[in-house]
């Protein structure tokens, strides 16, 4: 089992930079696929980023491409989120999640929340206009 803690979420403003990082305990670690999503109130969790158990292919929702980059340390057991650029409509709760395998293989299932088995308890992230 792998228990995901986030960390590093925090108020900045538009235009700066946040860096989520997500803790997993757990001896498994590099055996799974990781992801993020972000949660606003009144809405789904959405997909975020996610990347691979080696973290040689990673995946990113349209709406963060070029600005987000997700990473993972697989001897410390940790995996990032760097957030640049950030915006407004970035406010949200950002979630850590451990995927139910290594690889997905495709994109429409590193989005998808059911292929994720462990969940962090989330991080707020506020981005100020």
């Amino acid at each position: 089992q792998v228990q995901p803690v986030e960390s590093g979420g925090g108020l900045v403003q538009a235009g700066g930079s946040l860096r989520l990082s997500c803790a997993a305990s757990g001896h498994t670690f590099s055996s799974y696929a990781m992801g993020w999503f972000r949660q606003t109130p009144g809405k789904e969790r959405e997909f975020v980023a996610a990347i691979n158990k080696s973290g040689g292919s990673t995946y990113y929702t349209d709406s963060v491409k070029g600005r987000f980059t997700i990473s993972r340390d697989n001897v410390k057991n940790t995996t990032y989120l760097q957030m640049n650029s950030l915006k407004p409509e970035d406010t949200a709760v950002y979630y850590c999640a451990v995927a139910s395998s290594g690889y997905l293989i495709r994109y429409s299932a590193y989005a998808d929340r059911q292929n994720y088995n462990y969940w962090g308890q989330g991080t707020q992230v506020t981005v100020s206009s």
